[in-house]
């Protein structure tokens, strides 16, 4: 990785991320492609509290740590917090992925399915296999955008889905880091980009576009080494015509800079 270039879209983690490139020689270049915006409506929280009451849902998913977070800060500040865990108390708890479990465990949630690795809808849909569908209502924590996969999985079995928003992914504030990457990635003075999540992808892609750079971009993007997270990465990914070179196994930081390590030094030695 020494000396390499290597475009980091993440957010949240993205610093630490740089940082952990920087140790292994390579010069990161921070471009984050996603704000995660509060969306939490207190009286929809309230109103799904009311109805749940009457009309119980039987299984709960929570798909991501930040969607949990934000819940159970809108019940604490609606003073019904004591309502959600009692309710929660007599549903089936599913998490998608171990981001949510902290969360959860911090409440002193009882958690009874967990999804498989990579973590995906398909995993979450997998844990349920065995557990009856047909007329149960599931409730849904909603991360970033509405999940049609899960949805339509679950609603073939039968199931009535409803989804709660606690946030909602956009354009960060500041896209000039974007578009100074896109800048570079037109000049070739990038080895790597690493995508850690699908959005990214919707997002470089809308910049791309804003600048009238859209076509270019998956060109631009096949000729470097593209890092992917997991599955629903890469299939963004596939669908803007980008093709990633590898895919974090398991999907995870650690993993996936060993790989890029690796395909950095085969893309420089002629064999990637």
């Amino acid at each position: 990785m020494k000396s390499k270039v290597v475009a980091i879209l993440e957010t949240r983690t993205g610093a630490h991320l740089a940082e952990l490139i920087a140790r292994r020689g390579g010069v990161p270049m921070l471009a984050p492609a996603l704000e995660e915006v509060p969306d939490v409506d207190p009286q929809d929280v309230a109103t799904l509290l009311e109805r749940w009451r009457i009309e119980p849902f039987k299984i709960v998913v929570f798909p991501t740590g930040v969607g949990t977070r934000a819940w159970f800060q809108a019940t604490d500040s609606a003073g019904s917090t004591a309502d959600l865990l009692q309710l929660l108390d007599a549903a089936l708890v599913v998490v998608r992925g171990p981001k949510p479990v902290g969360e959860l465990s911090a409440r002193q949630v009882r958690i009874d399915l967990r999804a498989a690795s990579p973590f995906t809808s398909d995993s979450v849909v997998e844990a349920l296999s065995a557990v009856p569908m047909s007329g149960t209502a599931v409730l849904v924590q909603r991360y970033g955008a509405e999940n049609r996969r899960l949805r339509e999985a679950l609603e073939a079995r039968g199931a009535s889905v409803r989804e709660v928003a606690t946030y909602r992914w956009a354009l960060p504030a500041d896209t000039q880091p974007l578009v100074a990457m896109l800048d570079a990635l037109a000049a070739s003075k990038i080895d790597a980009v690493v995508f850690t999540s699908a959005i990214q992808m919707h997002n470089l892609y809308a910049v791309a576009q804003s600048m009238g750079r859209a076509a270019d971009l998956a060109r631009q993007l096949n000729r470097l080494v593209i890092a992917s997270i997991g599955p629903v990465c890469s299939r963004a990914l596939r669908e803007y015509g980008v093709n990633p070179s590898f895919e974090a196994s398991p999907p995870k930081l650690g993993p996936l800079l060993t790989a890029l390590d690796a395909a950095l030094g085969a893309a420089a030695t002629g064999l990637l």
